[in-house]
């Protein structure tokens, strides 16, 4: 989708000029001035959608005016007006578009006594790229056509700025959904790697990809041992985007990559088995903010950890009953092979502090069912060790609108993970706070630095309970992406 600013206006030609209108309200916003020659059908059409949220109502013009159509979408209530709303409609409108087979389509900006104008070309720039998206790679007839967007608004430098930011940002967001959409028989740990490779390359960052034998060799027994039944060998990627002083600490981003996990020798039940392929998802979302971090050029330098491995059974799996040895040297028993991902985000964890001493860490990972089960699929899970990043970050959802919910972690669950036998176990204590025990065992992993965890299992995909959103279609959703970006823009 191609994106160009304009100045409104109304004698401008376009196959569908779009505008939105309040629920019991007579105006389209920014067309209240408008001398329309087919007032009577403009007024009763305006009647018919009540501005009712999302609703929409596209009228032929009859070649009256300029454009050939005139589509108007519904808001809502006023007092109902979120963040998200604009983004939402503006999907809507783009799938419309979309539908109807055009070529493009113009949207006319609310004014700002709605909302501001900078953030509503923001939310119309995510809203329509993200939602004309569909994952149609291994299609042999490809269904979707892409039409592009004018945005009808005041010009200015900042409005142009924001323009360019949230198409990169979208783009970044549709890369995250494609590559996590692969099937696991096209993207094993290798694949992820190699992705790596290309964006480090295009944008200029360094990329280091660690491999099964120094994996071994420097301790990484967390990564080694769930990945040594699959024959598709572990990997853990390393980016680097320098953009700040060289004496500046990083923020570090850990995303869990399980490009297939079957649960290993204690194997998950077939149903949905097939989703697993999203067990990559924490991975991809930190390569699509990398990929992003590098186009936007952020001052400031941002570290990416991908821990990639495929939890398959075999003759060389790991084992309930093991005793393994993390990289910060912490021996741990293992209970369940299915609760693999902890194992391997400990490892980088550990590593990344290490490494890089960073100012704070953020990690991302479909970690726990649990957390489906305390928060459904609309909302992530997050724990963390300090309170002020932790606040920062919930700011930064509350404008994307990436819900999340902040749990506890005390020593009460730090003990729930010891072992008889070794430092620690890889599960707590039966089903009771299946997430934070989770959590627990990653809180052991790192020391004293400013840490956030998300477990983002339930709103990772699309699942049966997920609210349906147009810039969400069906299969990955990229979540965390415009979230992170946000914060650290705003740092």
């Amino acid at each position: 989708m191609k994106i160009k600013v304009q100045s409104i206006d109304h004698s401008k030609k376009t196959a569908m000029l779009c505008g939105f209108v309040f629920e019991d309200s007579d105006k389209i916003l920014g067309l209240e001035k408008m001398d329309f020659k087919i007032t009577p059908s403009i007024k009763q059409s305006i009647k018919d959608l009540g501005g009712k949220f999302s609703k929409i109502i596209v009228i032929p013009t009859l070649d009256k005016i300029p454009a050939q159509r005139i589509l108007l979408a519904g808001l809502g209530k006023r007092e109902k007006f979120t963040n998200d709303t604009i983004r939402f409609v503006s999907g809507r409108i783009a799938q419309n578009a979309r539908e109807l087979k055009l070529n493009e389509f113009s949207i006319i900006v609310p004014p700002s006594f709605v909302i501001d104008p900078v953030l509503s070309v923001s939310q119309i720039v995510e809203g329509c790229k993200m939602s004309v998206y569909k994952f149609e790679k291994y299609k042999s007839k490809k269904e979707s056509n892409t039409p592009d967007l004018t945005i009808l608004v005041s010009k200015s430098e900042k409005i142009s700025k924001a323009i360019k930011i949230a198409d990169i940002i979208s783009d970044g967001v549709v890369y995250t959904k494609s590559i996590a959409n692969l099937p696991p028989n096209e993207c094993i740990p290798a694949t992820l790697a190699n992705f790596a490779r290309i964006i480090a390359k295009k944008n200029k960052m360094k990329c280091n990809i660690i491999s099964k034998n120094e994996l071994k060799k420097k301790g990484f027994g967390g990564i080694t041992a769930v990945g040594q039944g699959s024959k598709n060998e572990p990997k853990l990627i390393i980016l680097e985007h320098n953009g700040g002083h060289h004496n500046e600490k990083p923020i570090v981003l850990v995303g869990k990559a399980v490009t297939f996990d079957t649960g290993g020798i204690s194997l998950k039940p077939g149903e949905k088995m097939d989703e697993m392929k999203f067990d990559k998802c924490g991975g991809c979302t930190v390569i699509g903010i990398m990929k992003v971090v590098s186009e936007l050029k952020l001052p400031i330098n941002i570290v990416g950890i991908i821990p990639s491995v495929e939890n398959m059974p075999g003759g060389e799996s790991y084992r309930p009953g093991d005793i393994i040895k993390l990289y910060n040297k912490k021996t741990t028993e293992i209970l369940n092979t299915d609760a693999e991902g902890r194992l391997i985000l400990a490892d980088a964890l550990s590593f990344a502090e290490k490494q890089y001493a960073p100012k704070a860490i953020i990690d991302f990972a479909t970690l726990t069912g649990a957390c489906i089960i305390a928060l459904g699929t609309n909302i992530a899970g997050m724990v963390s060790n300090n309170d002020k990043l932790a606040q920062k970050i919930i700011e930064s959802s509350k404008r994307t609108t990436e819900d999340v919910w902040l749990l506890p972690l005390n020593d009460d669950y730090m003990d729930m993970v010891k072992s008889d036998v070794a430092d620690m176990k890889n599960t707590g204590v039966g089903r009771a706070a299946g997430t934070i025990t989770a959590a627990a065992f990653l809180r052991n992993a790192i020391k004293d630095t400013p840490w956030v965890h998300f477990d983002i299992a339930g709103v990772a995909w699309t699942q049966v309970a997920t609210k349906e959103k147009p810039y969400n279609p069906k299969g990955a959703t990229g979540f965390g992406v415009r979230l992170i970006l946000d914060y650290l823009q705003n740092i």
